[in-house]
């Protein structure tokens, strides 16, 4: 198959509404043709660019055919107190995202890129950590050509701009941290999401094939 360049290509969005999403939107919308979002309710002035597709789903359900996509970007994601249980929570950060990369794989999408977290891993005893080392096993059995897994440490980025509560773990780790930043490995260092959404979309239109794993070493350095 003849590769397309991305400014030829359709790009998914899902998780448009959180810090990395709202970061990947005006990026892809430069380096797409167009943008199909999946959002769970409307969000006003989301839309506003024409090469924007939104589209109300519900991602326990999404049983209707998407329209023909070629790159596929997923930062959904919530936390358990957000959530109110590890069921919801595992609705959203396995099931939604699984459901989702599942459904563009079929209307014939070829590259992924999925936020995920840093520790992911099947085996661990955190059940955050568990479920998101699930949700990675499960999109690299997809039949992607290319997928690119983004394990940030802390996100960083105005919630509150976004209609978002504050997270006070967030707060109260970046108090922690500010005093020691520069004695802090590299890999847990706190990031910015826009950070994460450029190195994703850099990535994905490297086009490597097989599956790799970005940390926020390799993202804040992509990042600037």
């Amino acid at each position: 198959m003849a590769f397309v360049p991305s400014s030829q290509r359709t790009a998914l969005l899902a998780g448009a509404t959180g810090l990395v999403g709202r970061a990947l939107l005006p990026l892809l919308l430069r380096s797409h043709a167009s943008v199909e979002v999946l959002v769970r309710r409307a969000v006003p002035g989301l839309d506003a660019d024409p090469k924007i597709r939104l589209r109300v789903v519900d991602f326990a359900n999404l049983h209707e055919p998407l329209r023909a996509i070629d790159d596929v970007f997923i930062a959904l994601g919530t936390t358990i107190k957000v959530a109110g249980s590890q069921a919801a929570f595992r609705s959203v950060d396995l099931d939604a995202v699984v459901a989702t990369a599942r459904a563009a794989r079929t209307a014939g999408a070829t590259r992924l890129a999925v936020v995920s977290a840093l520790g992911a891993d099947v085996a661990s005893s955190v059940f955050y950590n568990r479920v998101k080392g699930e949700m990675e096993a499960a999109v690299a059995t997809l039949g992607y050509d290319s997928v690119t897994i983004a394990r940030p440490s802390l996100l960083l980025g105005d919630r509150v701009a976004l209609g978002q509560p504050v997270r006070r773990g967030e707060v109260w780790a970046m108090r922690l941290f500010a005093p020691v930043m520069g004695l802090v490995p590299r890999t847990l260092r706190p990031i910015q999401a826009a950070d994460v959404a450029a190195a994703l979309v850099d990535s994905l239109r490297a086009a490597r094939p097989g599956i790799r794993i970005l940390t926020s070493t390799q993202m804040q350095r992509a990042g600037g």
